[in-house]
């Protein structure tokens, strides 16, 4: 599972990297982010050209969890469009009683639990040209600490409307 993201991912990148066009910034967006554990809401607000704010409300099966991180943007392979970014930020949330997927083997919780901790980013984004449609690949490592401590790690893919 983990060769195949990999191999997703670099894929991802190189399709993007392959492809030249005319993009330009966008200060604020909103759209969906499908994770590995929480599938949700994202927006993303640019407070300067290179530094983002980005939240996202994630579901998962049982729970909530709510993210917040601090992003840096740097346009990637000489391509207009496309951004490289990586960044950090912490989560908080809850799950219910259940079975749950993480890395390293599922764990089953026999009562209600907070999720409490800190969050990592680091993927591409693609700002698609004549389009207000933002595509986003990235990987997200996570110490879960409330629950934990544990290591978690996440692949993500955005797709936002652009304003």
């Amino acid at each position: 599972m983990k060769k195949l993201l990999f191999t997703l991912f670099i894929a991802a990148a190189a399709l993007l990297v392959s492809t030249r066009s005319q993009a330009q910034d966008y200060p604020i967006a909103a759209g969906l982010k499908f994770g590995g554990y929480e599938n949700g809401l994202s927006v993303k607000y640019f407070m300067q050209p290179n530094t983002a704010l980005e939240g996202i409300l994630g579901l998962r099966s049982h729970g909530a969890v709510l993210t917040g991180l601090y992003e840096i943007h740097q346009e990637a392979f000489n391509t207009t469009g496309l951004k490289f970014y990586y960044g950090f930020g912490a989560h908080a949330g809850s799950i219910g009683r259940g079975k749950y997927k993480k890395l390293g083997g599922d764990e089953y919780y026999e009562d209600s639990k907070i999720l409490l901790g800190a969050d990592g980013v680091l993927g591409l984004e693609y700002k698609l040209p004549e389009a207000p449609i933002a595509i986003s690949l990235d990987l997200n490592p996570r110490v879960e600490l409330a629950t934990g401590p544990f290591f978690d790690l996440a692949p993500g893919l955005g797709i936002k409307y652009t304003f």
